[in-house]
């Protein structure tokens, strides 16, 4: 099989294991093949159970049958550790299925990261794992939510590490894709500039896509008219291309006051320059008429309601005295938030 080569291939639950057969053709035109196989050489393992399929770049459905003959619990994972689907429990003798949209791109994680493996990936993972049956279709025109943004976004490559943007796929299921261009340590200037940045996630735009732009952990010294033009920018460029930009204020950082607020510079994003920037986005999008996802505002509702003890498993204070990143649960909480906002603008 060539590699990169686009191949819809369906794994079928049978008394002797999974087996695979079905050519297709790239969406991309990033080459083409055929796949007969047997679950050895696409899935190895037990716990987690690992797959690789030599797929060119493109967004693909992927539908998975879970359970067997004991009971179990699977979580899926894709690329970089995105979560697909969130653990999902099956008795003995049960099968349940689901699907979702996977974008597969090369490199597979944060743009400026490790390139990863090329193809797709995919992972069934959790105390006990059950995968009955996989299938995998070429989804050229799925409608795309593309993420810009900083390490809060990202898809991290490490536990316990994780971006709100590596969680927001388990709550999309079948027929939207997340692709998350979002990198560690940048802010508007360097998301901008950076090729494999900004110019590659507006080459991947079509019309109708949402595109979710939170920039500013990183923007620490930019005065605000810079933080506007830069922003603007990126707002403009993205209706060039028919999509459909929403601006996202970023993810307070958890530094409470002695009263058990968040009212306070640090955690509320204002710059070293005195520039609140938040703010000053919360002003742009009604100036440029972009819809807003105020996740400061939601995410320092949560944080609070919480309080000073029990926000520290939404961060990575235990593993690291680390008040920005986020875990699995608070990345996946704060992606919950953005899923119901983005609900509300439908």
């Amino acid at each position: 099989m060539k590699r990169y080569g686009s191949v819809l291939v369906t794994l079928a639950a049978t008394l002797g294991g999974l087996v695979a057969a079905a050519p297709a053709h790239a969406d991309r035109g990033h080459g083409h093949g055929e796949a007969l196989a047997t679950r050895n050489e696409h899935c190895a393992g037990s716990a987690p159970v690992v797959c690789h399929l030599d797929l060119a770049p493109g967004t693909y459905d992927v539908s998975v049958l879970l359970g067997g003959a004991t009971a179990g619990r699977t979580t899926v994972t894709a690329e970089t550790r995105r979560t697909m689907l969130a653990p999902t429990p099956t008795g003995a003798g049960q099968t349940v299925r689901h699907a979702f949209t996977v974008d597969v791109r090369h490199p597979e994680g944060e743009p400026t990261g490790p390139a990863g493996s090329p193809g797709l990936d995919l992972r069934f993972e959790g105390p006990a794992p059950r995968l009955a049956g996989l299938r995998v279709t070429p989804a050229p025109r799925t409608p795309q939510i593309l993420l810009a943004g900083d390490s809060t976004v990202c898809d991290q490559p490490a536990e316990p590490y994780s971006g709100w943007g590596q969680q927001l796929p388990r709550f999309l299921g079948r027929g939207t894709s997340v692709a998350n261009y979002a990198d560690s340590g940048e802010g508007t200037e360097s998301f901008l500039a950076n090729p494999a940045l900004f110019p590659a996630l507006l080459a991947e735009v079509r019309r109708g896509d949402r595109v979710l732009i939170q920039l500013a952990h990183n923007d620490k010294q930019t005065p605000a008219d810079a933080y506007r033009a830069r922003l603007t920018t990126m707002t403009e460029r993205v209706r060039e291309k028919g999509g459909r930009p929403v601006l996202v204020t970023p993810v307070v950082r958890r530094w409470f006051n002695a009263d058990g607020t968040l009212d306070n510079g640090v955690a509320l994003h204002v710059n070293g320059l005195g520039v609140d920037l938040p703010a000053q986005m919360r002003s742009l999008a009604a100036e440029l008429d972009v819809p807003l996802i105020d996740l400061t505002a939601l995410s320092k509702r949560r944080v609070e309601e919480l309080g000073p003890e029990a926000s520290k498993a939404l961060y990575l204070y235990d593993e690291a005295r680390d008040n920005t990143h986020t875990s699995v649960r608070g990345a996946t909480e704060f992606a919950a938030l953005v899923r119901d906002a983005l609900r509300e603008m439908r």
